[in-house]
């Protein structure tokens, strides 16, 4: 029997708090396309039209090429990945406490944790959060917490940083008075403006924000950047893509001392696209912040017969009764998301993550190469990128992303609304997946595209 806790009266009121008009507002993301009046009944269908019905849904997610990044990849996922992730051993485990923890799924997180904190070269782990912007949330929350040289609550985020990240970094931590400062990135390289990071330091700040890449697929100087924030008492959070830590200088070699906390989004590592989740946060930091680390650490022990042993350490109980006091408010995690990237880091190894990121990059720059050959087509940055980069049209982008959708092809990401400055700014990115023949389509549908909206003119 449904049962609905609010009244319509509290209702009307949450809707209005966030400037919604009704409960159907919440969803005007959704295509009418895709909308149904009421969902599709299996009542009384047997295996088959089940499986038909079921198939045709699926079918409506298409197979577009992909050319779009911004944080969630199209990447190659060994088929091993997700047979084994799928094993009931796995697939039903949810939200583990102690008690009912079993011996499979804390090595599995434990497997995990050493696997990310080499991946990071940081001391620690935890065993994953929602996702890579509540990540970086729970990051600035902690060194917030950790840094007690600093007598201020600021934070300085670059403008680089991924707009639904800084997003819900402000939702989560504007009501503890955290202040958000944001830096500017340069006109030419795309990177962070030291000027700028040195002008909004003078008052003192708790931690600088380092995005690696940043969201325009551009590699910072991080290594200045780091002894400049360590330099004026500032902790660094790395932001980082996982799968280029394999072929980039990772977050714990960063300057002299290294980066303290390391957070990001870790879809690229055995996670599908999946229209939009679920995905995973992953955390890893120095020894000495372990105790302001938010959600679970497995550790290894032994037992009493010397046999190996695994067990939930440094979560303490008032994580998930204190509400905003308590080091975390996290008290459950992306489990399964966690369990194909163990699986698909562990079938990987480190050659095969450093073969991926290469591939990509190397298909990122020709991809850059034949689109910069379309006339009115130009790269806007000059800085290093890695598997994306950002190119400036001559013409409006939504109506270029909708012609190329028409041809089954997803063609990046729209910056025009996040950053006006950029004018019509598209975010393109190739994974190892695309081939010179998926490369060549999308630059003469591109070509053709400009080539028919500029003789319309």
């Amino acid at each position: 029997m449904p049962f609905i806790p609010h009244t319509a009266d509290e209702t009307r009121a949450m809707l209005a708090a966030i400037g919604a008009g009704d409960i159907d507002d919440l969803f005007d993301e959704i295509p009418q396309e895709l909308r149904v009046d009421k969902a599709a009944s299996i009542e009384g269908l047997n295996e088959l039209d089940v499986s038909a019905l079921l198939q045709e849904r699926a079918e409506q997610d298409g197979t577009s090429l992909c050319f779009a990044g911004a944080g969630a990849y199209d990447h190659n996922i060994p088929a091993a990945v997700w047979e084994l992730t799928t094993r009931g051993e796995f697939y039903s485990a949810y939200t583990p406490y102690q008690a009912e923890a079993s011996q499979g799924n804390l090595q599995l997180l434990y497997e995990y944790q050493s696997m990310m904190a080499s991946l990071m070269q940081l001391d620690v782990s935890n065993a994953s959060l929602y996702d890579g912007a509540s990540g970086l949330a729970e990051a600035v929350l902690m060194a917030i917490r950790s840094n007690r040289k600093a007598k201020t609550k600021k934070i300085l985020l670059p403008k680089s940083v991924h707009p639904a990240y800084r997003a819900t970094v402000k939702t989560l931590v504007s009501s503890q008075k955290i202040e958000l400062v944001e830096i500017d990135y340069l006109d030419d390289s795309g990177a962070l403006d030291l000027d700028d990071l040195k002008a909004r330091s003078a008052t003192g700040a708790a931690a600088l924000v380092i995005p690696m890449p940043n969201y325009f697929g551009i590699l910072e100087d991080v290594d200045i950047l780091t002894d400049f924030a360590h330099k004026h008492n500032m902790l660094v959070i790395a932001q980082v893509n996982p799968l280029a830590m394999s072929m980039l200088k990772p977050p714990g070699s960063w300057g002299q001392n290294g980066a303290d906390i390391a957070c990001g989004e870790g879809q690229p590592l055995g996670v599908p696209l999946a229209s939009g989740g679920p995905y995973f946060g992953f955390l890893c930091c120095k020894q000495n912040l372990v105790r302001q680390m938010p959600g679970r650490i497995i550790g290894r022990t032994t037992d009493l017969d010397c046999k190996p042993g695994f067990t939930l350490t440094l979560q303490a109980r008032e994580q998930h009764i204190r509400r905003s006091k308590a080091t975390s408010n996290i008290c459950t995690n992306q489990g399964l998301m966690v369990t194909a990237a163990t699986i698909y880091m562990s079938i990987m190894g480190a050659r095969g993550l450093l073969d991926t990121a290469t591939a990509s990059a190397r298909k990122t720059g020709n991809l850059v190469s034949k689109l910069k050959t379309i006339e009115g087509v130009e790269t806007i940055f000059n800085g290093p990128y890695f598997n994306e980069a950002v190119i400036r049209l001559p013409v409006a982008i939504p109506d270029v992303l909708k012609a190329l959708a028409a041809q089954n092809i997803v063609g990046g990401v729209d910056l025009s609304n996040d950053y006006p400055e950029l004018g019509n700014a598209l975010l393109v990115c190739a994974t190892e997946k695309r081939t010179e023949n998926d490369i060549d389509k999308f630059t003469e549908n591109l070509a053709r595209i400009l080539n028919r909206q500029d003789s319309v003119k």
